[in-house]
C-alpha cells in the first residue's frame, strides 16, 4: 500500500516497509506485487503455533497496519497441512502449570492476534490444505477469504480438551460466517467440517485439488493486489465495523467511507482509464 507523505508531516516515522522483514518462527516473503506469504513452517509436526509464533504473529499483522509494501496477505502451512492449532508438548503442557494471571495474559494475546489481523487494512487469503484445528482453524477463520482443497478438515476442537468452544472469538466469528446453528454444532462437539460442508455452508471462498491450492490462492491474492489497495482497506475496516452498527449508523458510516476514497488518486485514474476505453492500473493511494 502506497503512501504518499511530505517529509515534514511528523506521522511520516509511524509508517514503514515490511517486505524484506526477516521472521523467526514463520516463513515470511513479499512479491514485487505487494502481495506477502506467511508460510506456518514446522510440517513435521503440522505446523503447530508456540508462544513465540502466537507473540510474532501478532506482533507481525500489527506492523501491517502502517506497512508501505503490502497489499494482500497470503496465510498457508507447509507439508500438506495448514495448522494443528497450539502445540501439545509447548503450549498445552505449560498452561496446565500457570497460575490464573499467567494464563488469561495468555489468552488475551492469543485473542489479539485474531484482533489483529481483522484490523490490519490488507485482505487476508487463507490456503488451507490438510489439517486445520484449534487455533489453526481461528487463523483460517479470521482471515478475509479462505480457500481449501478438496480434503481438509477444519476442526474446532476446543470442547474435546476440556475447554469452552468460546476461543480466539470464535462463538463471535463463527456464526456469522456458517450460521448460528452450524457453529454451534462444531463448537459444542468438536467434530471435523469436510471440505464440501465448508464450501456448502460458505467457509470456504472455493475448493481446489491439494496441488493447486497454492497457486489459486495466490492468483486470488495478486487480483486483489493490482486493486484499489486503500479503498480494500476501507471495505474490510467496513466489514468489521457495521457489525455493530444499526442500517442508519452503516449507511451514514459508508457514506462517509466512501466520499473518503472519492478523494483517492485510484479514483481518478479509475475515470480516467475508463474515458480512454483502458484497464486503470491502480497504485494504492
Amino acid at each position: 500500500m502506497k503512501h504518499h507523505i511530505p517529509e515534514q508531516n511528523p506521522m511520516r516515522g509511524q509508517y514503514q516497509a515490511l517486505a524484506q522483514q526477516a521472521a523467526a518462527h514463520f516463513s515470511w516473503a513479499c512479491d514485487a506485487h505487494g502481495v506477502a506469504t506467511i508460510t506456518l513452517n514446522r510440517p513435521e509436526r503440522k505446523n503447530p503455533l508456540t508462544f513465540a509464533s502466537y507473540a510474532e504473529l501478532r506482533d507481525l499483522f500489527v506492523q501491517l497496519r502502517v506497512a508501505t509494501d503490502v497489499r494482500v496477505v497470503v496465510l498457508q502451512g507447509a507439508g500438506g497441512n495448514f495448522c494443528s492449532g497450539g502445540d501439545v508438548h509447548e503450549i498445552i503442557g505449560p498452561l496446565t502449570k500457570m497460575t490464573m494471571p499467567e494464563l488469561l495474559a495468555f489468552t488475551r494475546m492469543t485473542g489479539d492476534l485474531v484482533k489483529a489481523m481483522r484490523l490490519c487494512p490488507q485482505p487476508i487469503v487463507a490456503a488451507i490444505d490438510g489439517v486445520c484445528a484449534g487455533a489453526g482453524a481461528m487463523l483460517a477463520l479470521a482471515s478475509d477469504m479462505r480457500l481449501g482443497s478438496t480434503t481438509t478438515k477444519v476442526s474446532y476442537l476446543f470442547s474435546r480438551v476440556g475447554l469452552a468452544g468460546a476461543d480466539m472469538g470464535a462463538c463471535s466469528l463463527l456464526p456469522r460466517v456458517i450460521g448460528q446453528g452450524r457453529a454451534s454444532e462444531l463448537l459444542f462437539t468438536g467434530r471435523a467440517m469436510t471440505a464440501a460442508e465448508g464450501l456448502a455452508w460458505g467457509f470456504f471462498n472455493s475448493l481446489h485439488e491439494a496441488d493447486a491450492l497454492r497457486a489459486a490462492a495466490h492468483s486470488v491474492a495478486l487480483g486483489l493486489a493490482q486493486g484499489p489497495s486503500f479503498a480494500h482497506g476501507m471495505t474490510k475496516t467496513m466489514l468489521h465495523q457495521e457489525w455493530s452498527m444499526t442500517l442508519d449508523q452503516a449507511i451514514e458510516a459508508e457514506a462517509q467511507a466512501q466520499a473518503i476514497c472519492m478523494q483517492t488518486q485510484d479514483f481518478h485514474r479509475a475515470y480516467e482509464a475508463f474515458a480512454a476505453k483502458q484497464q486503470p492500473v491502480f497504485q494504492g493511494d
